[in-house]
């Protein structure tokens, strides 16, 4: 702790004095993002991502007539200092669908998510590929499910997903097929492309026949292995909502009151998992409460996963899906959201703490009117969320090219003091 004290504080002295100064471009974002410590780390300096959703592209991209809107989203976010997305790498047995039965793919569509992967390569833009959804949008454990009983597997719940053999059989196959997928346009190997900074398990993993969490954690288990024997150059993460389990009760009064059967602490305790993951929808999760209890349930849910990451997980922790919803809420609400949120971030950055980044659900571009949910962001429609996000990426990227600075004082010294040593040998 005391390191991480003398590191803040350093960070904090070198903010101070380049307040009014000017670094250099930070360059070659092109390599495989990695973990050390708390921080995720590119090129061996720390990664801060300030990041987005966008579910849509692939299923936008396998219409080429669509393509344009993947490529105009990825503009506009880089635009806003935006470097990392996190989209859907499934659809199963559903419209435009990548997988149409287990095992059967759909070239066009793996054509649409071969182009996201190589347009967000163009913007420089990282990103993270679920592999499976937990609900029945775009097909998920249900379909998974059926196409088992369809084939004579005695199956009664959509939770047999996580213990079923076949089943499991049917998602570790998928995990091979998107792994060692060749771009047709790249011609770069999923599993070699640096664009992709991780895989996710599963897009929200829920349990709720086995509240205990022993079901989800024995799966996240065996599926983090088998990844990691295919793919040694990415990282992984499940997926998780963040709420608390059995192997640390004395938190489970910040969840929600609802059991899923998950455990923050546990599940990213698991070899294999390298970052933690956090969603926060107070609005959805406390639909009785007024905004003081609200703002307050956000305030402990940020601290408690940002101090649980740093000191007991020991990884860093990524807020991947937060928003507030349009439809209940005025913007200057979702404002205020966006910036508790974007704030604890960068004071946890800022100091060398765990908090990688944040990613808001979701950016739309202009003409998705029928796609629209509530938690949407058109920056054209909406400057106020656009200045914040913008913010954000200025802050984050400034803490990055500090790190970088000092790296580079340190290698400086480093060369200098060889240098000295040399001179005194002659």
């Amino acid at each position: 702790m005391r390191k991480m004290k003398h590191l803040g504080l350093l960070l904090f002295l070198v903010l101070l004095t380049q307040e009014h100064g000017i670094f250099h471009q930070v360059k070659g974002d092109d390599g495989f993002i990695s973990v050390k410590g708390v921080h995720l780390m590119l090129n061996g300096s720390p990664f801060y991502a300030n990041g987005f959703n966008a579910y849509w592209l692939m299923y936008f991209a396998a219409d080429p007539s669509q393509r344009n809107r993947v490529t105009s989203v990825f503009e506009e976010a880089r635009a806003h200092g935006l470097t990392l997305a996190r989209t859907w790498a499934f659809n199963d047995g559903q419209d435009r669908a990548l997988q149409s039965s287990p095992g059967t793919y759909n070239e066009q569509t793996f054509q649409g998510l071969d182009f996201v992967i190589s347009e967000a390569k163009k913007y420089g833009i990282k990103l993270i590929l679920s592999l499976v959804n937990n609900y029945e949008n775009f097909g998920g454990k249900k379909q998974y499910v059926n196409w088992a009983r369809n084939q004579g597997q005695s199956v009664s719940s959509d939770d047999d997903f996580f213990t079923n053999s076949v089943v499991k059989g049917y998602y570790k196959s998928h995990i091979k097929t998107v792994l060692t997928r060749r771009n047709s346009i790249t011609g770069v190997t999923y599993k070699d492309d640096p664009t992709i900074m991780a895989w996710e398990l599963m897009n929200e993993p829920r349990c709720t026949s086995d509240p205990s969490g022993r079901t989800i954690q024995n799966w996240i288990t065996e599926m983090a292995s088998y990844l990691k024997s295919i793919d040694g150059n990415h990282l992984l993460e499940a997926g998780l909502e963040g709420f608390y389990g059995q192997s640390s009760s004395q938190k489970q009064q910040y969840n929600p009151n609802f059991q899923i059967g998950t455990d923050f602490i546990a599940n990213n305790q698991i070899p294999g998992i390298d970052f933690a993951t956090v969603h926060s929808y107070p609005d959805q999760w406390l639909t009785d409460s007024n905004d003081q209890s609200l703002e307050t349930f956000l305030n402990n849910w940020i601290g408690n996963h940002i101090y649980d990451a740093q000191n007991t997980l020991q990884k860093p922790v990524l807020f991947a899906e937060f928003g507030k919803s349009s439809k209940t809420a005025n913007y200057n609400q979702r404002d205020q959201l966006f910036d508790t949120i974007y704030s604890a971030i960068y004071s946890s950055a800022r100091g060398g703490g765990a908090a990688a980044g944040g990613m808001f659900w979701q950016l739309f571009t202009e003409g998705m009117d029928s796609f629209r949910d509530g938690y949407e962001v058109v920056f054209s429609e909406n400057p106020s969320t656009a200045n914040l996000v913008a913010a954000q990426s200025q802050k984050l990227n400034k803490i990055r090219k500090m790190f970088v600075r000092l790296r580079n004082i340190e290698k400086w010294k480093k060369a200098r003091l060889s240098s000295d040593m040399k001179n005194r040998k002659k």
